[in-house]
């Protein structure tokens, strides 16, 4: 995430392009976008948790305050036809039963922008790395009955990262799903240590993905669990740039991990290019990955509107790494393979 200035998501315009109304997008991809990463803190939510006093709206950061209006008029104008929403703001709670009627609430209000936009909306169900009864109920509740088409989570809670023991069961029964999980991080050591100054979005969280990946290698979690797909925000943060580390130093870890092995563990995952897009960052991700493993992904609103379309959108659009045809996997045609059920939401050329 990349938490600018709240003045940025104003964006209103008479120009919007076509698919306010449901218009179905044309062949350039850069018009049909699936954004697999857009931040949704439920206004129903929000109503929720103030009423339980569990939070002050006025106090929480102001890209939490996520309306339709604004969703659209983004979307619109970044090109981007469908959005797969990452459901925020549940790990504040710890109590059992308020926790679960908090995901509640998060859930339905997901659910039913989906079912009320079907074209414009999915979501993930999410899931919590240090409570798995909740995470199987939400799983059930999300997907079975909301029709949440994957699931998130985020890359570590408390120092425990995905892919820990801990999570077997869970990921386990993920597996028997096919299922796609998003990564995101959020609780990282930088909140308290960092370097004084330097918010943890811009190196912290970038760190704790790259741990939450090793995690998953070192642990043999792509072994074992073959059917998963793993989505790391961010570009996969440092992992493209230390794989060749990884090649030569997989030896000096616990358990080892056979270096000539990683590059095929790098290609397990998907990457979303909320933030690594660049003349600098993309040959170090395409050297380590193949494009088709590449997801448009927005990170708004955090990031905001302004940035989203001035600034990321039109990088990847003119990243002169890329060929028309990788772009257009990377923007729309990589996410429908990953996500069969998005077509419904995309017109392929």
């Amino acid at each position: 995430m990349t938490p600018l200035n709240t003045s940025d998501t104003a964006v209103a315009d008479d120009t919007v392009l076509a698919g306010r109304a449901g218009t179905a997008p044309g062949d350039d991809a850069r018009r049909s976008r699936v954004d697999v990463h857009h931040h949704y803190t439920a206004p129903e939510w929000l109503d929720w948790a103030e009423d339980k006093d569990v939070v002050r709206r006025d106090k929480l950061p102001w890209w939490t305050r996520w309306d339709l209006d604004s969703a659209l008029t983004l979307m619109d104008r970044a090109g981007i036809h469908t959005s797969v929403l990452t459901v925020a703001m549940l790990g504040r709670l710890r109590e059992p039963a308020l926790r679960k009627e908090s995901a509640r609430v998060a859930l339905r209000s997901a659910g039913d922008l989906a079912a009320a936009h079907p074209e414009r909306f999915a979501f993930f169900a999410p899931v919590f790395l240090d409570n798995m009864e909740l995470s199987r109920w939400s799983v059930t509740y999300g997907m079975d009955e909301l029709g949440a088409v994957g699931v998130s989570t985020r890359t570590s809670v408390r120092g425990t990262f995905l892919g820990d023991p801990s999570h077997d069961a869970l990921l386990a029964e993920l597996d028997e799903r096919s299922a796609v999980i998003s990564t995101h991080p959020m609780e990282v050591p930088g909140d308290e240590a960092g370097l004084p100054g330097v918010p943890p979005f811009l190196c912290d969280f970038l760190m704790d993905t790259t741990r939450a990946a090793i995690s998953l290698i070192v642990n043999g979690t792509l072994d074992r669990y073959p059917n998963l797909s793993f989505i790391l925000p961010h570009g996969g943060g440092f992992l493209p740039y230390l794989a060749s580390r990884l090649e030569t130093f997989g030896d000096q870890l616990t358990p080892k991990v056979d270096g000539s092995r990683v590059r095929d563990y790098l290609h397990r995952f998907y990457y979303d290019t909320a933030g690594p897009m660049s003349p600098s960052s993309t040959p170090s991700l395409l050297t380590a990955v193949d494009p088709s493993r590449i997801l448009y992904g927005s990170d708004w609103p955090p990031t905001p509107a302004r940035v989203v379309t001035e600034v990321t959108a039109p990088a990847l659009d003119d990243d002169p790494a890329l060929d028309a045809y990788q772009r257009r996997g990377i923007n729309r045609d990589n996410a429908c393979r990953l996500l069969p059920v998005l077509s419904r939401a995309t017109v392929r050329a």
